[in-house]
């Protein structure tokens, strides 16, 4: 079992270190490494799942970062810029159910001090959201110095500031209260 294991982790870190492959995942294309606008770093994709409520598959989830990590202390300590990718593969999901996972997820894994500190630009991030529907794209581009791009079906929303902010919103897919647990041991590459 141990041999069989590590014969499929060589196989994932050859797949994955390919460069400029695109990773197949659920029937869509996914990049292997992207550079955000702004930025000359190629982030690399550092895991790839699925977001489930229930048993109802919701969205496909990619984390890119500079330097793959297999936790969340790993991720949370790069302070260079990353990706989350969310590609939606359910028929639709209300603007208002997306802000209420984010507010449980932020609320979930912050301190009332670090949720008061943040209120107002979880608010900011909040009001970006509309409903989406199958095939649209989410992505949440974070860049040191610039703040975190939201781009909802390719429309850019504006930037919310801070790093610490970035940190905030990666807990929410990582923390120790994840939106979702497989999604989060998938997008740190377990």
């Amino acid at each position: 079992m141990h041999k069989l294991f590590s014969t499929i982790l060589v196989v994932l870190s050859i797949m994955f270190s390919s460069s400029g492959q695109a990773i197949e995942f659920g029937g869509r294309q996914f990049p292997d490494t992207v550079t955000l606008p702004g930025t000359d770093t190629a982030l690399q994709l550092n895991g790839i799942g699925y977001r489930k409520k229930f048993i109802i598959k919701v969205y496909i989830g990619a984390l890119y970062v500079e330097n793959r990590a297999n936790s969340r202390d790993e991720v949370i300590a790069q302070s260079g810029p990353n990706r989350v990718l969310m590609h939606f593969v359910y028929d639709e999901v209300s603007g208002e159910k997306l802000v209420d996972a984010w507010n449980d997820g932020f609320e979930s894994n912050m301190t009332s001090e670090q949720l008061k500190a943040l209120q107002e630009r979880i608010n900011m991030f909040n009001a970006m959201f509309t409903t989406v529907n199958e095939n649209d794209v989410i992505t949440l581009d974070y860049v040191p110095g610039t703040g975190t791009r939201v781009t909802i079906k390719g429309d850019d929303k504006g930037v919310i500031p801070g790093e610490d902010f970035n940190k905030a919103l990666l807990d929410i897919w990582l923390g120790d209260e994840p939106a979702d647990s497989g999604l989060k041991d998938a997008m740190l590459g377990n």
